[in-house]
């Protein structure tokens, strides 16, 4: 007597997954796939420029064995962790809070972990005339000062994604989290993966606005050290943030006032198209187009600061 041979199932076959969960499978996918690459970008620099990629691991390396990394990882983590179940009161808008209070606290502390990494690092030898050992050897003072930003991106990027990759999952729960208490119908895998991906965009621009702080710091590290950067760093990031504001309320002002807002709207970086705030509160969705714009714009600027750093640093006596 013949019969069909029947498979039975397995074990967790019929176990069903949470939505939130479920969409974290595309999301960790893209995510790994951006690790994977960020792991061979940093080989292929060392491979195609040996010198300028030794200063940057070796400065890479220093930064992320630092308790401070470690701090500011905990932090950001149990912060991210937190804000899901923070009662906003905004009446079924409270992902939109979430999104803002994420991107803002990342985008700070990698803009802090940058301008720290590069005061120790390059305001510190420069102190300690220990940069005079690497410029001793057959090592160019822009090879030096490239070296040193790629090597604060380095840590500053691994700073990034590790909170990055954590904010997209905690958005994804606060989807499933939102419909529960208010009663509503729990969304699927697809309504939780939309809403990551809409705020993929502005993930990407509070990156860029770190790029270009990281500029900032490099340049200011070659003359100041750690307090000064830091202060010429935070008015920076305000009057950035305050630039567009600052020239539109002097149209029609007394003219030395209009002068000098047109004058900081030339040298200080315009940070306000970095922030996704505006598209978050008026649901309004950021174009790929526009990023590569501001691309363009963070790529510009901190070439604009690596010639800053080169004829700063060009007069700075080492001995």
């Amino acid at each position: 007597m013949t019969g069909s041979l029947t498979v039975p199932p397995l074990p967790w076959a019929a176990f069903h997954l949470p939505p939130w969960v479920d969409a974290l499978k595309y999301i960790d996918i893209a995510a790994l796939g951006v690790v994977l690459l960020f792991i061979a970008l940093v080989a292929l620099m060392r491979t195609v420029l040996p010198k300028t990629g030794a200063i940057a691991w070796v400065t890479a390396k220093e930064a992320v064995f630092q308790p401070l990394f470690l701090i500011l990882v905990l932090i950001g983590l149990f912060a991210l962790f937190l804000f899901p179940y923070i009662p906003y009161n905004t009446l079924g808008d409270d992902i939109k809070l979430l999104i803002m209070e994420g991107l803002t606290l990342i985008r700070l502390l990698t803009i802090f972990l940058a301008v720290w990494i590069a005061s120790s690092s390059i305001a510190d030898e420069l102190d300690g005339k220990t940069a005079l050992m690497a410029l001793s050897k057959p090592v160019g003072r822009p090879t030096f000062i490239a070296g040193k930003y790629l090597g604060v991106m380095l840590a500053v990027t691994a700073l990034f994604l590790i909170l990055g990759i954590f904010f997209l999952n905690t958005i994804s729960y606060k989807v499933v989290y939102d419909a529960r208490e208010m009663s509503k119908e729990v969304p699927s895998a697809i309504d939780c993966f939309e809403q990551v991906r809409k705020i993929l965009p502005g993930l990407i621009l509070a990156y860029f606005e770190t790029c270009l702080f990281g500029a900032i710091a490099v340049a200011v590290s070659t003359r100041f050290s750690l307090l000064p950067n830091i202060t010429i760093s935070l008015t920076i990031y305000l009057l950035g943030h305050l630039i567009s504001v600052i020239v539109q309320s002097s149209v029609g002002q007394f003219a030395p006032v209009a002068f000098v807002a047109n004058l900081s709207s030339a040298v200080l970086p315009n940070l306000d198209p970095f922030s996704m705030e505006t598209a978050i509160a008026m649901e309004k969705e950021i174009t790929w187009s526009y990023v590569g714009a501001c691309g363009l714009y963070m790529f510009l600027f901190c070439s604009f600061a690596f010639v800053v750093s080169l004829l700063l640093f060009e007069d700075r006596d080492l001995a």
